[in-house]
């Protein structure tokens, strides 16, 4: 009985390579698709659109919001064109279905917001970022296209971090108040680097120590495993220096994820033992090589201790009247909230803030999708995420059967899913285009592996050499 309520659940036993066959659109576009196969351009087709998403990456952290956007625009029309031309039963999955529920309760939210317009500026924002989802699921599905989007991203990391650090040690001046003015950190150096931000930064840089990490394992020669090694140190140190509490809970819980998924790919070949006894001392390890390191170093342990000091520390105590006021905001709408974006937050929050408090989101992703969507969209962000993370448990099993390198990328997709949202706790820079692209994408990296390249389109298989 709980297996069969789990598989309906999970849309295990769906049959998603069939329903299009039957569908009146699919024989409508008919023409399209005897148009494509006469399109030598089109023959390049997933090839054009990794070039787009690239691109997008490697771009993300130096330029404007509206180029990110551009280029968002672009890889949706592409995703567009290729999808209306397809033959049936080309790359439908469960995520897809769960993101398809969450972008239509939204849509629900949108259209009986008390603030209608701005909601739909809101909207927009997200359809963009589910349509470069669409994309990047779709061109992941080659393997190598897959390995070759997230090296582009580990070496766009590199640069980002390596100024990071070189603030660090010569200084940079805060942008912003990012420190309590009366504790011991108020003259620390928090790093931002080319992002402006250093929570911001601690949110890029937790995907990029994740697929670095998966890289030392996933590339086969020792050269490109050194640069992956240096890769995962650099871009931790930097991810450290942040100062970011949010953004160190984020990476430890992605850190455990993501070795809590290696110990098991891997015990396939361990003794009995091990089996029991490999992730206990790992993660034990791990965990008292982390205090070693906080309680020894001055500054990370106040920063770590002003956690746990409620309304005592500045940053604490308004967040907190922050919430006490998104609180209030969702109990006046608990059904479908306000709608999505922050222009929409940004109209309604003041009638709710406390005095002195202003704020541009909920600071917390839980609050923010309340307060956005409701009780109804919270269930279907919640029933997303469970889609996301049972796919990736569902096909890391099938690869861990050939012990298949494929499976690393998998591993660090599930992890920075994981990492993002745990930053997400108690700040929203997820909704920033510099880290919501890159959550879309962790996400379109594990619809990906499902069913991967059955069904594909004939078109010019890619030859990286």
């Amino acid at each position: 009985m709980l297996t069969s309520f789990w598989q309906q659940l999970t849309l295990a036993n769906f049959s998603f390579d069939q329903w299009r066959q039957v569908s009146l659109l699919h024989w409508l576009l008919a023409p399209l698709r005897r148009w494509r196969q006469g399109s030598w351009l089109l023959q390049w087709a997933d090839w054009i659109g990794l070039a787009i998403v690239v691109v997008l990456y490697a771009l993300a952290p130096y330029v404007s919001t509206t180029l990110i956007g551009v280029l968002m625009l672009a890889a949706a029309a592409l995703w567009l064109l290729l999808t209306v031309t397809d033959e049936a039963g080309v790359g439908l999955t469960p995520v897809h279905i769960g993101v398809a529920v969450y972008w239509g309760v939204m849509v629900l939210a949108t259209a009986v917001s008390p603030v209608r317009g701005a909601a739909l500026s809101g909207l927009i924002k997200l359809t963009l970022n589910i349509l470069l989802f669409l994309l990047i699921a779709r061109v992941a599905r080659h393997p190598r296209a897959r390995s070759l989007l997230i090296l582009s991203y580990i070496l766009t990391s590199l640069p980002v971090s390596v100024f990071g650090l070189r603030q660090y040690f010569f200084g940079v001046t805060a942008l912003a108040t990012w420190m309590d003015a009366e504790s011991a950190l108020a003259d620390a150096t928090r790093v931002y680097s080319f992002l402006g931000n250093p929570n911001l930064l601690a949110g890029y840089l937790i995907p990029a120590v994740m697929f670095s990490a998966a890289a030392v394992f996933a590339w086969p020669r020792w050269l490109p495993k050194v640069l992956a090694l240096l890769a995962t140190g650099i871009n931790t140190l930097c991810l450290i220096l942040t100062l970011s509490r949010g953004g160190w809970v984020g990476f430890l819980i992605a850190g455990f994820v993501l070795l809590t998924l290696v110990v098991e790919y891997w015990s396939i070949w361990f003794t009995p033992f091990w089996r029991r006894w490999a992730l206990p001392v790992l993660l034990g390890g791990t965990a008292a090589l982390l205090v070693l390191g906080v309680l020894s170093v001055g500054t990370l342990r106040a920063r770590v201790l002003s956690m746990f000091v409620g309304r005592a520390d500045s940053s604490n105590n308004f967040r907190i009247n922050v919430w006490a006021a998104v609180v209030d905001m969702i109990r006046d709408r608990p059904i479908l909230g306000i709608g999505p974006g922050n222009d929409a937050f940004n109209q309604v929050y003041p009638f709710y803030q406390r005095p002195r408090y202003t704020a541009l989101s909920a600071y917390s992703v839980f609050l923010e999708v309340l307060v956005e969507g409701g009780i109804v969209g919270l269930l279907a962000f919640l029933w997303l995420m469970l889609m996301i993370f049972q796919q990736g448990w569902t096909q890391l099993q099938k690869l861990r059967e050939t012990q298949a390198i494929q499976g690393y990328w998998l591993m660090g997709a599930i992890a920075s899913v994981a990492g993002i949202l745990g930053q997400g706790i108690a700040d929203t820079v997820m909704y920033r285009p510099q880290i919501s692209t890159l959550w879309w994408m962790a996400i379109a990296i594990v619809a990906s592996y499902y069913g991967s390249l059955q069904g594909m389109p004939q078109q010019r298989s890619f030859k990286l050499r």
